[in-house]
Order: C-alpha cells, then structure tokens, then sequence
C-alpha cells in the first residue's frame, strides 16, 4: 500500500508530465477519491482555479490546464482556436480526442466551469496547427 509520501510523488508526476503522460487520469486509491490531495498538489504547483475566460493570453499562445470532474482529472490547453482571420475562439480543450478528432472535451471562454491552469507556463504555438500539440 502506498503512503501518502508516495501518493503525492505519483499525482505530482501526472501533473508534470514528465514521467506519466498527461492525458485522462482517474483519482481514485484503494477505492478511495483522491480529488482533494490533487487538487492541493496542482495548487503547489501553481495550477490556481479559473475559468477560460479570466486566462490572459494573446493568440498563439496557450496555457497548460486540467479538468476535475467527479473523480477524473482531464488534462488540456488553453488557447485561442483559429477558424479564418477574422474568426478566433478561446477555450480549453483536453488532449484527448473524440472519434472525431476533436477536443473530447472542450469549454468556451462563456463558460462557468473552473479548471485548474497555470499562466506560468504559458507558452507559443502555432495558431494554425492547433493538433501539433502531442
């Protein structure tokens, strides 16, 4: 049985990215919802709750993120989606995708939901090959 030393290290490394992928992570131990210690450690790591709308980024940037739902952590990106010149939305999308090839799950810059983002992080893309990302 791992103890909560380990259990932190574990949520720690989804949350970097660097040793598990970041992608769709259940928070669930021992039959347990591990929510809140995800939640506390995303908050050590200045992954702060806001909505899309209060992220500050310009387009061609975008801003790593994740989703908590029920006792899923969702992984995303907070960035300006471009359809022509003229016509640009800002959202988070998760990285993993629909049969469809789009955000599985995607919230609007009107939306009310509150995800966990760190604007530290922020960094330049390419506003035209969104789906580069991975």
């Amino acid at each position: 049985m791992l103890n909560e030393d380990k259990l932190r290290e574990t949520l720690h490394d989804i949350i970097e990215g660097k040793i598990v992928k970041r992608s769709k992570h259940e928070l669930v131990f021992n039959g347990t919802n591990v929510s809140d210690i995800f939640i506390e450690e995303l908050t050590k790591k200045n992954f702060l709750p806001m909505t899309v709308n209060h992220i500050k980024i310009e387009k061609g940037e975008r801003v790593p993120a994740f989703l908590i739902e029920d006792r899923t952590a969702y992984f995303g990106w907070v960035f300006w989606e471009k359809f022509t010149e003229l016509r640009l939305r800002k959202l988070f999308g998760t990285v993993l995708r629909n049969t469809k090839g789009d955000w599985l799950i995607q919230l609007s810059s009107n939306s009310t939901t509150m995800i966990y983002a760190n604007i530290v992080l922020k960094i330049e893309m390419d506003i035209d090959r969104p789906f580069e990302w991975l």
